[in-house]
């Protein structure tokens, strides 16, 4: 009766180039799923995700290039 727990990840890019991030905590007994749990996330072009999983961080270095963080900061007056 062996108790193991994982991390599934849902990474998607919204319209407005914000990253949205969902966690599954799964939780199994011998291999077969007996819980689950979500937490989700939103990162804005040039938030720091040098915390998160790799994924994400590949996502955000790919989709937020200086061109597209600095239009966030001039439409929404966000600064570093």
């Amino acid at each position: 009766m062996a108790f193991t727990e994982k991390q599934a990840y849902k990474i998607e890019v919204n319209e407005n180039l914000s990253i949205a991030v969902r966690r599954a905590d799964i939780v199994l007994k011998d291999d077969v799923e007996v819980g689950r749990s979500y937490h989700r996330s939103c990162f804005q072009p040039g938030d720091d995700v040098s915390g998160e999983v790799q994924e994400v961080q590949d996502v955000a270095a790919v989709v937020w290039t200086a061109e597209v963080i600095a239009e966030y900061q001039s439409v929404t007056g966000a600064s570093d």
